[in-house]
């Protein structure tokens, strides 16, 4: 049970990334079905919640490597 609460950061960045994904699909999505990502919700929905998560984690490692030169 401790695990989950280590990953609560990650899994509060997907829901976000997924939200915005949805936004996206909702408001810029393409309606003729061509654009793969933009004209299904649940791919929006994953790759949403995928890029908040990689965000997290790019982030993570800028201030690691900025801490480093320090």
């Amino acid at each position: 049970m401790k695990n989950i609460f280590n990953y609560k950061s990650h899994i509060l960045l997907f829901l976000c990334g997924a939200t915005f994904g949805y936004l996206y699909y909702y408001f810029i999505g393409c309606s003729s079905g061509t654009c793969p990502i933009s004209s299904n919700p649940y791919i929006s929905i994953g790759y949403g919640g995928v890029l908040g998560v990689l965000s997290l984690d790019s982030l993570k490692y800028i201030k690691s490597k900025i801490s480093q030169k320090k």
